[in-house]
C-alpha cells in the first residue's frame, strides 16, 4: 500500500525504509501529520491507534528498516501553502553551495537569512532549498547558525548522514572555525573561555542566554589575528556548540562582538556602523569533519564582500 497524503481520513501504512530507521515513532508521526498537535499524537498512540507490525508501541519505540506503521485517520488542519523562495534567493542558494557528495552538502548561509522558518520567520534556508531541489526526499539542517550569522553550514541528504554528523557534533569532532571582529582591545593572554551557558526566554518571548553556574558546559578558544584601534580581529575556535555562545563569551571579556544587537555595545555599535558596518561580525569560516562514507572533508567560505570592506576601513 503507498504513503498516502497526510491529510487523508483513511487509515495508511508506511513501510520504514533503512534510512528512516533509528527514528522514535513518537517523532516520526509528527514529521508524518505536520499539524497534528503533540497532545493528539501521543492520545492515539497510547490508546494502541497506531501499530507497527500489527502491535502496540510506546512512543519512545525506535523504528527498524522493514517495520509496518499504521497510521489512523487523523484530520490535519488545512494550513496555508508554504511561502515559495523567489528564483533570486534560489540562485544565491545553489551559487553558495561550496561542497557537495551524494551524502551531504556544505552551503555558505547568507547573512540575515534564518536556517528555518517559524517565530515569525516565513521562509528559512532548509525550506528555501526543499524547494529548489524537489527531487531530494530528505534534506534537514545538521546544526545551526544564527539568523546573522553567515557561513559554513551542513545540510543532510540522508536520515542516516543525519545521525551519523550529529553524532561527531556531540563527540566533538566535528572542528568549527569563525572569524569574529569584537570591540575594543581584547585582553592579552585571553585565549580560552570556559564559562558555563544558561538558556532562558523573556515574557516577550525572546530568547536569552547568559553566563550562570547552573548552565552547561561551555568553551570557546580565541585567536588574535590582527589588532586595530578600537576592535580586534580573531579567528574563534568552539569546543562546545552553545546557542549564542561566542557573543555571550565574547561580551564577558567586555569586548562585544562588532554589530550585535543582542549582546552588544550600543555606541560601539553606532560607530561601527559609521564605519559601514550593517549587520554582527561574524562568520563561521571553516569546518573541518569526518563524512558518513569516513572520508576527511575541510571547507571554507571566504569572508563576505561587506566585512572585508570593514577590515580595510579599520585598517
Amino acid at each position: 500500500m503507498t504513503d498516502t497524503q497526510a491529510n487523508s481520513i483513511s487509515v495508511k501504512y508506511v513501510d520504514i525504509t533503512e534510512d528512516q530507521a533509528g527514528q522514535r515513532v513518537d517523532n516520526f508521526l509528527l514529521a508524518k501529520l505536520k499539524g497534528v498537535p503533540k497532545s493528539r499524537i501521543y492520545r492515539i498512540l497510547r490508546k494502541g491507534e497506531v501499530r507497527v507490525n500489527g502491535s502496540r508501541v510506546k512512543p519512545e519505540y525506535k523504528l527498524q528498516g522493514g517495520d509496518r506503521v499504521r497510521i489512523p485517520p487523523v484530520r490535519v488542519a488545512d494550513r496555508e501553502a508554504p511561502a515559495a523562495p523567489g528564483p533570486k534567493l534560489q540562485r544565491l542558494l545553489e551559487q553558495n553551495v561550496i561542497y557537495e557528495d551524494s551524502l551531504l552538502l556544505v552551503v555558505n548561509k547568507p547573512a540575515g537569512l534564518a536556517v528555518h522558518g517559524g517565530s515569525g520567520v516565513n521562509l528559512g534556508l532548509i525550506e528555501a532549498l526543499r524547494a529548489t531541489r524537489p527531487s531530494h526526499s530528505f534534506l534537514e539542517l545538521v546544526h545551526r547558525l544564527d539568523r546573522e550569522t553567515s557561513g559554513c553550514l551542513i545540510i543532510a541528504k540522508k536520515r542516516s548522514s543525519l545521525r551519523f554528523l550529529q553524532d561527531e557534533l556531540r563527540a566533538r569532532r566535528v572542528v568549527k572555525t569563525y572569524q569574529a571582529l569584537a570591540t575594543g582591545r581584547w585582553p592579552r593572554g585571553m585565549k580560552r573561555i570556559d564559562m558555563p551557558l544558561l538558556k532562558s526566554e523573556l515574557k516577550s518571548g525572546e530568547r536569552v542566554v547568559r553566563i550562570n553556574p547552573e548552565g552547561k558546559a561551555s568553551v570557546t578558544h580565541f585567536s588574535v589575528l590582527k589588532r586595530f584601534d578600537k576592535a580586534t580581529l580573531m579567528d574563534v575556535t568552539l569546543e562546545t556548540g552553545r546557542t549564542h555562545q561566542i557573543r555571550v563569551h565574547s561580551q564577558y571579556t567586555g569586548c562585544p562582538l562588532a554589530g550585535d544587537e543582542k549582546y552588544g555595545n550600543d555606541e560601539c555599535n553606532r560607530q561601527m556602523k559609521a564605519l559601514g558596518l550593517k549587520r554582527m561580525f561574524l562568520h563561521a569560516a571553516k569546518l573541518e569533519f569526518r563524512s558518513p562514507d569516513g572520508q576527511k572533508i575541510r571547507v571554507e567560505a571566504p569572508l563576505p564582500d561587506e566585512l572585508v570592506k570593514v577590515l580595510a576601513t579599520l585598517g
